[in-house]
């Protein structure tokens, strides 16, 4: 039953990312300029820019230079970058492991931070720390990406040189090294989803414990740790692990300034340069990339909530 819930979902996703390639497509395509005197220069001449355009296909119609692209996707060329000597292919290759490992210790912090502290705030409601909770959270949602990631390098890169200030270095490689320069990009971007995971622990929690069965293990003279860990807690994480995961598909394509401040070369700089440039073939390869990882994170995110919820039938 659960292979057949999958193969719909899967079969779901085809015509959202058609939407999503058509509508990248025709924006990307309607932007102001022209990639191939961006590619050569002001100094280029008519013939130049002429024969290039006809080399990618540029004077097409517009349909038929979307008929082309997308039947190269499908049969697995993403086309070649207009502004780099490589295929689109190889450059999210090259890139896509920095932005999943960004992205996976983002989402490390966000939880270790959030999960304590929402538990906390929940059982202890009205406290002082409940406060202190409701507060950080509004201030980590507030706080601006950018200007976090510039005082955190100024502290502990710059005034204490304790941690280096970003820059990728692969955990197959080094792991003791990419821990350390992930340190800094993964803080800046967990905590403003460390901000949006507490306040829904907290509430979820709290909406567990004024339940029937957390009132009949009351009854039944039960620890107050026993039935926050056995019971409340495992109900209470359900919609945390949906927000989760939801989450988790938006950091694969939301790092895009956090990777500009620490020269993080992932996906995000790389969405961002082609845009610059009009690089047409990067910017929509990535962006259906992107697409279809965060495709993919849901479905992954809807089986493991029927996974621990026996009442959620993945049919």
């Amino acid at each position: 039953m659960r292979y057949r819930y999958i193969a719909i979902r899967l079969l779901q996703a085809v015509p959202v990312l058609f939407g999503v390639s058509v509508v990248v497509f025709i924006i990307i395509h309607s932007a102001p300029g022209d990639p191939i005197v961006n590619m050569l220069g002001i100094d280029a001449t008519d013939q130049n820019v002429e024969q290039l355009r006809e080399v990618h296909g540029l004077n097409d119609p517009l349909y038929v230079q979307y008929v082309n692209w997308i039947g190269g996707v499908l049969q697995g060329d993403m086309g070649q970058s207009l502004t780099r000597d490589r295929s689109v292919a190889a450059l999210i290759a090259s890139r896509l492991p920095a932005t999943l490992f960004l992205a996976v210790a983002s989402m490390v912090v966000a939880t270790l931070i959030a999960i304590p502290a929402g538990i906390v705030s929940a059982i202890r409601k009205g406290s002082a720390s409940d406060h202190g909770v409701t507060v950080g959270a509004l201030t980590g949602i507030s706080i601006p990406n950018f200007w976090l990631g510039l005082i955190l390098i100024l502290v502990f890169a710059r005034t204490y040189n304790v941690l280096p200030p970003g820059n990728y270095v692969s955990p197959l490689d080094d792991p003791g090294g990419a821990l350390r320069h992930v340190a800094l990009p993964a803080v800046t971007v967990g905590t403003a989803y460390a901000a949006l995971l507490a306040r829904q622990t907290r509430s979820s929690m709290l909406d567990n414990l004024n339940q029937e069965y957390v009132k009949m293990a009351k009854s039944k003279g039960l620890t107050g740790r026993k039935i926050l860990v056995r019971h409340a807690l495992k109900q209470a994480l359900l919609p945390v692990i949906t927000v989760a995961g939801l989450q988790f598909g938006y950091l694969l394509s939301a790092t895009v300034v956090v990777e500009q401040v620490f020269a993080w070369p992932g996906m995000g700089r790389l969405i961002w340069s082609g845009v610059r440039q009009q690089d047409y073939p990067t910017v929509q390869g990535t962006v259906l990339v992107v697409a279809t990882l965060f495709v993919l994170v849901n479905l992954a995110v809807d089986l493991t909530y029927s996974y621990l919820d026996p009442r959620v039938s993945a049919s």
